[in-house]
């Protein structure tokens, strides 16, 4: 595989020069050629817009910072596979993509800079916790976004304070990401970890992801489950989630069904949720399995001072599972069915909640295997379930163990609660409503 050096076309690793024509010409070069790889050499080089095509891989060397431009002009709006359609609209254009390409890889030891840093502030909108969104720039572009890519990879580098979403693949099929680092601030609205959007046949392996908004969120969007139809046949494993959302989501976006999904062997480093399964706008969510996850849950400050602002979600469940309808719509919401979860072993502040409607139960979850500590960690008080975003929205309720609401086919075996210290449980293990053929073993254990 022939080299091309960004440094052959004129970039400059100087900070300030915009970098996106030289790049630009080492990636059209290297595609012409066949394929080829593509240098980013030590130091920093700033640029626009980067369109990645066919048999090229983007290599960061140690040393290596690419940094995003958040100047609106030096950043294009994103030409989706629909001509007449483009999704500049999804947070401000993109700093890294592509579009209909095959055998695309970005690669190497350096970093990629999205520079949020510079579009996030800490106004003190939650009576000085410091812990709710930050207020956000208007222009942020998305670090990367890749479209309809066929055997796509990204392996060991690390993406740095992404401004809006960091990685959002778009029916892309045959991804590998792994070994990479993602280092966002904690604090940053919309600043998700890995997004794949309809994608098929995805390993996600690991990994070390810190970041504000969800650190993996599978998803079926409209205009993507439209192009290119289910989300299905994902793994994630061997990763260490930092969030103060969930570390795995799925959903809320459920145009189209997401099937096939397993996550296990990871550490949930304090998130607001371990895992949250949300249907809300039709699809089916199925196949799901769950297993071997350590770590703790806990719940935010809001943003107090600022009436109607968004939060974060999450009170600390450390498994969240909800088939209910959004605000103001009376569509079916989904289905969501034969979801398994074994050998958790989590520290939360609040229960394990499943909860569907009379007309779209949940339908054959199973719980095994659960060491569950519940124990007050934050600086928040409890007594809140939170069903975001929904009709039910965030309501008081005492925190019993498990909370079931509509579930059709409940299976709970060899699971376990205790408390610790202070603790908002109530002392409750099960609180069933409306529930069918459920059968449950879980024991309260003292310490």
């Amino acid at each position: 595989m022939a080299d091309f050096n960004i440094l052959d076309y004129g970039a400059r690793p100087d900070g300030t020069t915009n970098n996106a024509p030289a790049i630009q010409q080492a990636v059209d070069a290297a595609c012409d050629a066949g394929g080829g790889r593509v240098i980013i050499p030590a130091g920093r080089f700033l640029s626009g817009s980067v369109l990645l095509k066919s048999n090229v891989e983007l290599h960061l060397q140690s040393g290596a910072v690419l940094l995003s431009s958040l100047r609106p002009e030096d950043i294009q709006p994103f030409r989706s596979a629909d001509a007449d359609n483009d999704m500049d609209g999804w947070g401000g254009g993109f700093f890294l993509g592509a579009c209909g390409a095959h055998n695309v890889t970005i690669s190497g030891n350096g970093t990629i800079d999205g520079q949020g840093d510079k579009v996030f502030f800490d106004k003190d909108e939650d009576n000085g916790f410091h812990e709710c969104p930050k207020v956000a720039a208007e222009f942020r572009p998305r670090m990367m976004l890749f479209e309809n890519i066929t055997d796509f990879t990204v392996c060991d580098v690390t993406l740095k304070d992404a401004a809006f979403w960091t990685l959002h693949m778009a029916g892309c099929k045959r991804v590998r990401i792994r070994d990479i680092r993602i280092l966002n601030d904690d604090r940053g609205a919309n600043n998700d970890g890995i997004d794949p959007d309809c994608c098929q046949d995805v390993v996600i392996s690991g990994c070390i992801i810190h970041t504000g908004d969800d650190a993996i969120v599978v998803k079926a969007t409209g205009p993507m489950t439209r192009r290119y139809g289910p989300s299905r046949n994902i793994t994630i494993t061997n990763c260490v989630l930092h969030s103060r959302d969930s570390a795995l989501k799925i959903g809320t976006e459920t145009w189209g069904d997401i099937r096939n999904i397993t996550f296990g062997d990871c550490v949930v480093d304090d998130c607001s949720r371990a895992v949250g399964i949300w249907v809300r706008d039709g699809g089916t969510v199925e196949n799901i399995r769950i297993h071997h996850l350590v770590g703790a849950v806990r719940r935010y400050a809001d943003r107090y001072t600022v009436p109607g602002a968004p939060g974060w979600w999450g009170k600390g469940e450390p498994v969240f599972v909800s088939a209910t309808r959004r605000a103001g719509r009376d569509n079916f919401p989904g289905v969501i069915r034969n979801v398994s979860v074994d050998h958790l072993t989590l520290t939360a502040e609040s229960c394990v909640f499943l909860a569907g409607e009379a007309d779209c139960p949940l339908e054959n979850i199973s719980l095994e295997d659960l060491d569950l500590t519940m124990r007050h960690q934050g600086t928040q008080p409890g007594g809140l379930f939170d069903e975001q975003p929904s009709a039910r929205h965030v309501y008081p309720h005492e925190i019993p163990a498990l909370y079931a609401r509509s579930v059709h086919g409940l299976q709970v075996r060899n699971c376990r609660v205790r408390a610790r210290g202070d603790s908002d449980w109530s002392g409750r293990v099960t609180c069933l409503e409306d529930c069918l053929d459920a059968q449950v073993e879980m024991e309260e254990k003292t310490i």
